[in-house]
């Protein structure tokens, strides 16, 4: 942090069309992987725009702590063991240092705390113990589920997308024991076929998706924060349900004071997902291209716009990138230097501000590039 930007008037940022005053430090938390594969564009994004949204804040001398879990508890990951014949920790462990690569070839900042759901099972314990204290949770044959069947409002869905959303994301809304078909497990209990389990209250089981994120945020952050990052997609079931689940739960609201929710990368007119078999590797891209050139790829448009990715709009951002740099090297004019950040702290608005660096060049381009780690 620079304490001298803080001597001046206030830089506040604004999210989502919401000003978002910042007192002492601030509070980011990211949703981070399910660490069974390797990194696709999607996922980078994500995280781009996070850290994107970080060196804004530190460049206008905010001290940001950031958070990004890692979700090493999931049916998924537990499901790609077994099909390799390997132990989920071992996957995990080499996945996720394969990300941790791939992000920092990216440039994305280390976050300040890596939590692991795997970490913090007894503080999913407590989330559910506390829930069923306030009645806002019921147990049934060793699952704990949460009344979570109004949280698709909160996000502007109707009832028919959310029963859509919550089969896609393997909420069960089939599931019997359930009083409405979208409250959500927050501890689930253990079938014959389960191979990894904790003791409880209610009998051998493990946590929720949702109610990891939820329980993570609270345990490092308390009941709220500044900032929660993640991707479009996520909006609902995921994000809806957190932040019902610790609402609820300390009776503190909001549970984020604002979202920054990457739009969807699509290909061919699909989201960019393994179910699809749609993926583009990061790795695969930077065989050609350079880091940059993925960042400003992934940054050149409102953050919250989904967007199709294709191997010439790739290419442009490269060449857009080679022209920065000429930019860079020119002499300039001083306003630029300072509309740039201004620029960027206005949503996150980089196409504005990449317009100033190229225009004014010097400075402002220069200042372009190492706000935003594009060198």
């Amino acid at each position: 942090m620079n304490p001298s930007r803080l001597t001046g008037p206030p830089m506040r940022l604004r999210l989502a069309g919401t000003l978002l005053p910042m007192v002492g430090r601030v509070r980011m938390y990211v949703c981070g992987i399910t660490p069974y594969d390797v990194t696709h564009l999607g996922h980078a994004a994500t995280y781009i725009w996070a850290d994107a949204a970080e060196r804004v804040l530190r460049w206008h001398g905010h001290h940001v702590t950031v958070a990004r879990n890692v979700t090493d508890v999931d049916d998924v990951l537990f499901a790609e063991a077994r099909r390799r014949g390997e132990s989920h920790t071992m996957l995990a462990t080499l996945q996720r240092a394969s990300f941790e690569g791939t992000m920092a070839t990216l440039q994305v900042r280390p976050p300040d705390l890596s939590p692991s759901a795997a970490q913090h099972i007894g503080h999913v314990i407590q989330l559910a113990a506390a829930l069923l204290d306030r009645g806002a949770a019921y147990e049934r044959n060793g699952t704990v589920y949460a009344r979570t069947s109004g949280a698709y409002a909160h996000v502007g869905f109707d009832h028919e997308t959310a029963l859509a959303r919550a089969t896609e994301f393997h909420d069960r809304p089939d599931d019997q024991d359930k009083d409405d078909p979208l409250d959500i497990a927050v501890w689930q209990s253990s079938g014959p076929d389960d191979d990894v389990s904790w003791p409880s209250p209610w009998g051998e089981g493990r946590p929720g998706w949702h109610a990891e994120c939820a329980a993570m945020v609270l345990a490092l952050f308390g009941p709220t924060v500044d900032i929660h990052c993640g991707g479009g997609d996520l909006a609902y079931p995921h994000h809806a349900c957190e932040a019902a689940l610790a609402e609820a739960a300390t009776g503190v609201a909001p549970f984020a004071r604002s979202w920054l929710r990457a739009g969807v990368v699509s290909v061919d007119g699909r989201k960019m997902a393994k179910s699809t078999g749609n993926l583009v590797l990061v790795q695969d891209l930077l065989r050609d291209h350079s880091p940059g050139a993925v960042r400003l790829l992934c940054l050149n448009r409102r953050w919250s716009d989904p967007w199709e990715y294709s191997a010439a709009e790739l290419v442009r951002a490269e060449e857009t990138l080679e022209r920065l740099y000429g930019a860079a090297a020119s002499p300039g004019s001083a306003p630029g230097a300072a509309a740039v950040p201004a620029a960027l702290l206005d949503d996150l608005d980089v196409p504005r501000a990449l317009a100033i660096a190229l225009d004014d060049g010097g400075q402002a381009a220069r200042t372009f590039i190492e706000l935003l780690a594009l060198g």
